[in-house]
């Protein structure tokens, strides 16, 4: 079967890619882009996120949300990542392995939450990647390890 594409963004982008799948009234009969897509959003815990939440419809076929920070050791007022999110994620990936075009992850800059769970979904579903550096490392080992365990 055909795995999907990954695509790592930012918050803004990710809106955007969003709003290419949605016609505009009166103006368009058929939105810019029909692929089928899951999407990971990884919200800021500070201020409750970004204000804004996925939601599936037409063309998202699924959404896993998540609140954690930019972190990569515990910070007062900050929340790492947590053991049963990387589950979250490692299912929700497997979960959509062969049944959306896109996997769409974000989080607010793209860089580096994000960007780790690209490399990581890249890994485990066996997809070249282009996010080879500059990733959260913390994030990225938490998705391993948790993988490894899950796996045994």
């Amino acid at each position: 079967m055909k795995k999907p594409r990954i695509l790592v963004t930012s918050a803004r982008n990710a809106l955007r890619y969003v709003m290419r799948h949605f016609c505009e009234p009166g103006l368009t009969e058929v939105p810019e882009k029909t692929d089928k897509y899951a999407a990971i959003s990884i919200q800021d815990t500070i201020g409750g996120g970004f204000g804004f939440e996925l939601k599936t419809n037409k063309y998202c076929k699924d959404v896993l949300t998540l609140y954690f920070d930019d972190i990569e050791e515990p910070e007062h007022g900050l929340k790492l990542i947590t053991p049963n999110q990387a589950k979250d994620i490692v299912m929700f990936i497997k979960k959509h392995e062969n049944d959306v075009d896109t996997l769409l992850i974000h989080c607010f800059a793209g860089v580096s939450r994000s960007k780790a769970v690209g490399a990581f979904a890249s890994e485990l579903l066996n997809i070249p990647s282009n996010n080879e550096q500059g990733y959260n490392e913390y994030v990225y080992a938490l998705l391993q390890r948790v993988w490894l365990e899950m796996s045994k």
